[in-house]
């Protein structure tokens, strides 16, 4: 307490996300399509949450002290807040992202005092992955490896509170469940925990029509590195979008909902508004907008 005011840090306002209604992007239909906004977190990003376990995490297990430099990569939103929440705490961060990543993305880790260690583009994330994870086994004890593409925190924290706001948002209401994956954390501890809550929620993942894509932190599955965290047996069904539908959407949300996000984002809207045209009246579609699109207007997404 200050002056009786009550003192927050930035670590405080990650998490806890409205839910927003897309009406105005689907219209008067039967089904319901609502959007976690996850680009309010302070880093603007999804991301947040899983940076933030996974720091608290390494430093209460003795990985992280003063002096270790995080280490890991990132295809540019985990790096944000990494940067942000290494800031907060006082620690150095080096972080690998692949040179196609906007510029936007690389000059805000830059902005918090993070390294950018810049990887071959057409390797895409899974170069920036091998070179991390090289460079860590080579000098293990300079750095703090969190590897978020195989801790089981990153999941788990969407298990414990993604998933949790979920359903008190819908008041257990909730019947499908739409999310594109990068790591795939958000996806699976967040369909994990609603399908304990209620069997029959159904978790659709989101995938690019093809290897060769442009929606930002999504991985086309079948042709990447797995995540050691992916588990299959989550997945109740795909939908495939192509960058052209996610980027159509990502528009139509900024003009028709005020809603600036990025193009992950506008692929799961996307693949909500297909999935509502086969479901019955009175379906609750919850997807996610995992980052905000200000990182993307020199990418040239909103024209």
């Amino acid at each position: 307490m200050a002056g009786g005011q009550l003192t927050m840090d930035v670590l405080d306002l990650i998490g806890g996300t409205p839910l927003l209604s897309l009406e105005g992007l689907t219209g008067a239909r039967p089904v319901r399509i609502l959007a976690k906004a996850e680009l309010a977190n302070p880093s603007g990003s999804v991301k947040d949450r899983a940076a933030r376990a996974m720091i608290l995490d390494g430093a209460a297990r003795g990985l992280l002290v003063p002096g270790k430099t995080l280490i890991d990569a990132t295809s540019g939103n985990t790096g944000i807040a990494y940067s942000m929440i290494c800031a907060a705490l006082g620690h150095r961060a080096v972080l690998y992202v692949p040179a196609s990543a906007s510029g936007e993305r690389k000059a805000l880790i830059r902005a918090y005092g993070a390294e950018i260690v810049e990887t071959d583009p057409l390797e895409s994330s899974d170069g920036a992955y091998t070179a991390a994870r090289a460079a860590y086994e080579a000098d293990p004890g300079r750095y703090f490896y969190p590897d978020q593409y195989n801790n089981p925190v990153n999941p788990r924290t969407h298990y414990e509170t993604t998933a949790a706001e979920i359903l008190e948002q819908t008041s257990g209401t909730v019947t499908h469940f739409v999310c594109g994956m990068g790591t795939s954390g958000t996806f699976m501890g967040t369909s994990r925990r609603l399908k304990e809550a209620d069997g029959r929620i159904k978790c659709v993942a989101v995938q690019p029509d093809s290897p060769l894509h442009g929606i930002e932190g999504t991985k086309h599955m079948a042709s990447t590195i797995r995540p050691g965290i992916y588990d299959g047996s989550l997945i109740d069904s795909e939908i495939q979008v192509s960058t052209e539908e996610a980027c159509a959407v990502a528009r139509r949300l900024a003009r028709s909902c005020g809603i600036l996000c990025g193009i992950s984002s506008g692929a799961n809207a996307a693949a909500a508004l297909k999935l509502s045209a086969a479901l019955p009246r009175g379906s609750v579609i919850v997807t996610v907008l995992g980052d905000t699109g200000a990182r993307y207007v020199s990418d040239g997404l909103f024209g």
